[in-house]
């Protein structure tokens, strides 16, 4: 079963297009990635109801970039890029390292994961628990890719690279009694 939402990877995809987006530069600075993220969010308009989960996905890439990319190398920048409207988020995020190149294993994995859930499989389960790979530390398990994938409902999409990534999240337009997405 292939319920599962995958990571993409093409250089040209329509969410790697910058056009009157904002930018901002950071330091792969760690212990700072909450505040540049407000730095970010502060952005949004105050229609988008789900402003903490947005700060919090946002984060989150951000963490990735800082930590996986540029193995929080304060000497590296990560380069963000982000707009925002009632209707959408997008965001870019290029970091300075080798680039995510297990996203085929990853997506794989993660049908693997979503086929054990569909089943009801608890057992086989435990073995898609966390994604990780040779490169990860105690606190890595792919969860905030499982998370990612499932909130930005216009796609997750990387480089060729691997070391940049864009995500969309339409949000469900709102008229009286209907909600429409």
């Amino acid at each position: 079963m292939e319920d599962a939402k995958k990571i993409l990877q093409d250089d040209n995809h329509v969410l790697f297009l910058k056009d009157d987006m904002f930018i901002k530069d950071f330091p792969s600075d760690y212990r700072q990635i909450r505040y540049f993220t407000l730095m970010i969010v502060q952005k949004a308009p105050p229609e988008i109801k789900e402003i903490n989960l947005l700060e919090q996905q946002i984060s989150e890439i951000i963490k990735n970039a800082v930590k996986h990319g540029n193995r929080s190398d304060p000497n590296k920048k990560i380069n963000v890029w982000y707009t925002f409207s009632k209707e959408e988020a997008r965001i870019i995020v290029e970091d300075e390292g080798k680039g995510f190149k297990n996203i085929d294993e990853w997506n794989t994995f993660n049908v693997e994961r979503h086929d054990c859930l569909s089943k009801e499989d608890y057992t086989k389960l435990a073995d898609y628990v966390s994604y990780r790979t040779e490169n990860s530390d105690d606190n890595d398990g792919g969860n905030a890719m499982f998370a990612a994938v499932e909130y930005w409902n216009e796609g997750v999409v990387f480089s060729k690279n691997g070391n940049i990534v864009a995500a969309g999240k339409k949000f469900p337009r709102k008229h009286p009694g209907i909600e429409i997405s």
